[in-house]
């Protein structure tokens, strides 16, 4: 089963950039669209961006635009931009779809001045 590894997160102050990466124990087939998800302290887990096997994008209203979600055939990537501090959050990335693959422990992200 694959197991998820995200990296590249770290302490940025307000408007800076960070760009996230998602690796997997085993190649992420290519049919599957793939997402990232953020959660906050003492949040439930959200979806952020999407992006599917045809990459095809979306994403949460709350990144639009500044974020930007990409692929190829071993990892999954988060650009994020214009970073502000309510995206501060552990970041992990999963299958799009409803069935999920096992959580990895996510990347931290913390945007404070």
């Amino acid at each position: 089963q694959v197991q998820f590894v995200e990296s590249g997160g770290d302490l940025v102050q307000p408007g800076g950039s960070l760009r996230l990466s998602c690796a997997a124990s085993g190649s992420i087939d290519s049919i599957y669209a793939m997402a990232w998800y953020r959660q906050a302290p003492g949040k439930q887990r959200e979806w952020v961006a999407r992006v599917t096997s045809g990459g095809v994008t979306n994403y949460a209203d709350s990144v639009k635009g500044r974020f930007t979600i990409s692929r190829d055939n071993a990892k999954v990537y988060l650009q994020m931009n214009n970073l502000r501090p309510e995206d501060t959050a552990v970041y992990y990335c999963n299958l799009a779809t409803l069935t999920k693959r096992p959580w990895g422990q996510g990347t931290q992200v913390t945007v404070s001045s």
